[in-house]
């Protein structure tokens, strides 16, 4: 060990010869300290001065050796300094209450107060000792170390810097298996997860997201409030999910205030530009022309020159501007912390009409009491996405086999149209349709946590989220469906509601015995989910002005042209769970669990299945013979396997179903006619999936490089037959 800081010794040395002053900003954030207002209104140079405080001290190592070159920053500020050749610092900051920021290659950064002037010594930890980092795992956390299943951990520091639009992309290409991908241009769509690929004939395939514990999606919190993003990967970590966790588990943990911490104000904000990179080459109407010249014949559309020269893909699109600013409030007293926040992103799309604007806001607060014995915490999180109706792909589709000869509009002012089948002018198509959607989600979670003593550690929480959505278009009277079809005005108007409560209970015991360390958590969790909505269509309207606002002027209505459908339904999904890890000299470690779970979306013959999981771990560089390997940080082999469940989509595919037909008219009276289009069966369950996975976790270099090498086996067992295949995942990384 003593080389290894003997060699940061001399690289530390080298770098401080070569490089003269050393000074880290802080990127998009700006940070500042409230301070008690002054008595008077001025102040003189004089007493500003005296104001400033002086901090002067050794940074080192836990040898106690000094560490050379590294930076001590006023947190907030470029104002900073660098340690001298044994280790000495002299830092001028504004008053008693700034932050000295401590940060080495190698070594874990820390923060601590500036307080009055006087000597301040700085002990660094080896980023080694990151092996004690706490990373999120079902229902609660566990060392880095003691970890034996197949999780990944980022934290913000590591998170994809720029525009991102939801918490997923602050982690693409960040873990290994799993797939992110934004699959349009839409800038009212969202970034789809796929981890490792996985298939299901009744259920979805997108991974189980947790914001602080509560189901939610990567839009419910924004990005810039996002702490750490963990996602687990294999059966033995997510079986205490059930069939929520058989696609794999996200868990996004946010930003949180510390105790006794001044009252601070951080802002964030970018401002983006995008524009199409590689453009479809087409012919122009020039092009055109000369190929009719050649001889060349087209197709129907492209037979004719109408004498104009259009751009039709450049009339679709633009050039987008779009902005975010976050700001956040975070403090904390010794018995009471809060956080609170609010967002607003304006997203432009590169086609016109594309426009996305969403506002979030935060709050968050926990008191504790009791010597701590007590804490509760009450969070709610609201959130209004706003976004057009008016575009849709059938447009970009006309845009790329319009003619170029066409004008946009003709010599009276009217969009150009031509009456073939499926060829309609995109400009029009987009611009004489007017829509909105807006979704509002306000969701509300509040907790009480009890430790009657320090191994034990009882809580109770309770969550509410519901979700409304207005969703409606209006094509005009100069819309094509007017022109070609005679609609004469065409609305549509969707509304819908969703609500989901959750109650979670757990014990989680935690002891030491000498080598032997004993986690236990038991636990119980209901959660029911009811969805309704209503939509409906009209035509033949007196007048554009009622857009999609009123619909019974349409006089399709009147006529029985016009539509109108709804519909409720609800399910409930119950588990009782328990996991036991047990780590023997911090060398052997185990992980087992079982989830027995209960959904009512299954036949009454399978309402109940059985989810375990188990994981073993082994740490090699903890064993006498790895001793002299300093080099090695961290060798771990780990195993597991563990059993998931998918839950079906619909929540009464195992229940006999009648279906509402139109109506027949019986002996001169109209019959509303009913049909049965699913019959009773009692013997639907749900898919399971079998995993076994084999990983090696390895670190050198004081945790400066790691790597995962994985390798998965699954077994899935869906309804009509069984699929397996095997893959491996390796990645490497630097940490």
């Amino acid at each position: 060990m003593m080389k290894t800081h003997e060699n940061r010794a001399l690289f530390s040395r080298a770098l401080l010869k070569a490089t003269t002053c050393l000074f880290l900003t802080a990127g998009a954030g700006v940070s500042s300290v409230w301070a008690a207002p002054e008595t008077t209104e001025s102040m003189s140079t004089e007493m500003v001065q005296q104001q400033t405080v002086t901090v002067s001290g050794v940074v080192k190592d836990k040898k106690g050796e000094p560490i050379i070159g590294a930076n001590i920053m006023e947190k907030g500020t470029t104002n900073g300094t660098i340690t001298d050749f044994d280790g000495n610092y002299t830092l001028k900051v504004k008053n008693a209450k700034s932050i000295l920021v401590i940060s080495y290659i190698g070594y874990q950064t820390q923060e601590i107060p500036a307080g009055n002037s006087g000597k301040k010594d700085i002990t660094m930890q080896d980023d080694s000792e990151l092996m004690d980092e706490v990373v999120v795992i079902g229902y609660g956390t566990q060392r880095k170390g003691d970890v034996t299943s197949a999780i990944s951990s980022v934290k913000s520091e590591s998170f994809v810097k720029g525009a991102v639009t939801d918490a997923g992309q602050l982690i693409q290409g960040k873990v290994a298996g799993l797939n992110i991908s934004l699959p349009s241009g839409d800038p009212t769509g969202n970034t789809q997860i796929m981890l490792r690929g996985i298939s299901s004939l009744k259920g979805g395939t997108s991974p189980l997201v947790l914001v602080d514990g509560v189901p939610g999606s990567l839009n419910t919190v924004a990005p810039e409030d996002v702490e750490s993003i963990d996602v687990l990967k294999d059966g033995s970590a997510t079986a205490i999910y059930g069939t929520r966790g058989t696609n794999g588990v996200i868990i996004i943990t946010t930003k949180q205030s510390r105790k006794e911490m001044a009252p601070t104000i951080d802002y964030n904000g970018y401002v983006s530009v995008s524009n199409i990179l590689n453009r479809p080459d087409f012919m122009d109407a020039d092009d055109l022309r000369q190929k009719w010249n050649e001889g060349y014949t087209f197709n129907g559309a492209n037979l004719e020159d109408f004498g104009a020269d259009t751009d039709w893909l450049g009339e679709l699109t633009r050039t987008a501007v779009s902005h975010s600013h976050n700001l956040s409030l975070r403090g904390g007293s010794k018995n009471t912390n809060y956080t609170a926040s609010i967002n607003y992103t304006n997203r432009q799309g590169t086609f016109i009409k594309t426009d996305f604007e969403a506002i979030n806001g935060r709050m968050d607060i926990t008191h504790s009491m009791y010597d701590n014995k007590l804490t509760a915490n009450v969070s709610t999180f609201v959130s209004q996405h706003t976004m057009p109706r008016s575009w849709n792909t059938y447009a970009y589709r006309q845009a790329l086999i319009h003619n170029p000869t066409e004008p946009v509009k003709d010599e009276n002012g009217d969009w150009f149209e031509r009456d073939l089948y499926f060829y309609d002018n995109p400009v029009s198509y987009i611009r004489e349709t007017i829509g909105e959607m807006k979704r509002k989600n306000i969701r509300f979670n509040g907790s009480l946590t009890f430790r009657p003593i320090e191994s034990l550690t009882l809580k109770a929480m309770y969550a509410r989220r519901s979700t409304t959505s207005t969703d409606g278009y209006y094509q005009t009277k100069k819309h094509v469906s007017t022109t070609k079809s005679g609609r004469n005005g065409y609305a549509y108007r969707y509304d819908s509601d969703f609500d989901n409560n959750l109650i979670e209970l757990t014990a989680n015991f935690q002891k030491a015995f000498g080598k032997h360390n004993v986690s236990v958590l038991i636990g119980y969790n209901y959660e029911d989910n009811t969805n309704s909505n209503l939509s409906m269509s009209n035509y033949d309207f007196p007048t554009d002005a009622y857009s999609y606002n009123k619909m019974e002027a349409g006089m399709a209505l009147k006529r029985g042209e016009a539509s109108m459908t709804s519909y409720k339904n609800s399910d409930k999904l119950i588990g009782l769970f328990t996991r036991v890890s047990y780590n023997f000299n911090d060398r052997y470690l185990l992980m087992a669990s079982l989830r027995h779970e209960g959904s009512s979306k299954f036949g009454k013959d399978h309402k109940w299945g059985n989810f375990p999981g188990i994981s073993l771990g082994w740490r090699i560089n903890r064993e006498n013979f790895m001793k002299n390997v300093n080099w090695m940080d961290n060798l771990k082999l780990r195993v597991g396997y563990g059993v998931t469940g998918i839950n079906v989509a619909d929540p009464y595919t195992s229940l006999s179903s009648l279906n509402y037909n139109g109506a027949f008219l019986y002996n001169g009276t109209w019959v509303k006619a009913l049909e049965t289009i699913r019959n009773n069966n009692a013997d639907l369950r749900w898919e399971k999936k079998h995993e076994f996975n084999v990983g090696l976790d390895w670190d050198v270099l004081g945790g400066r490089l790691g790597g995962t090498i994985t390798t998965i086996y699954v077994e899935q067992k869906m309804l009509f037959g069984t699929t397996r295949f095997l893959f491996r995942l390796i990645c490497i990384q630097p940490c």
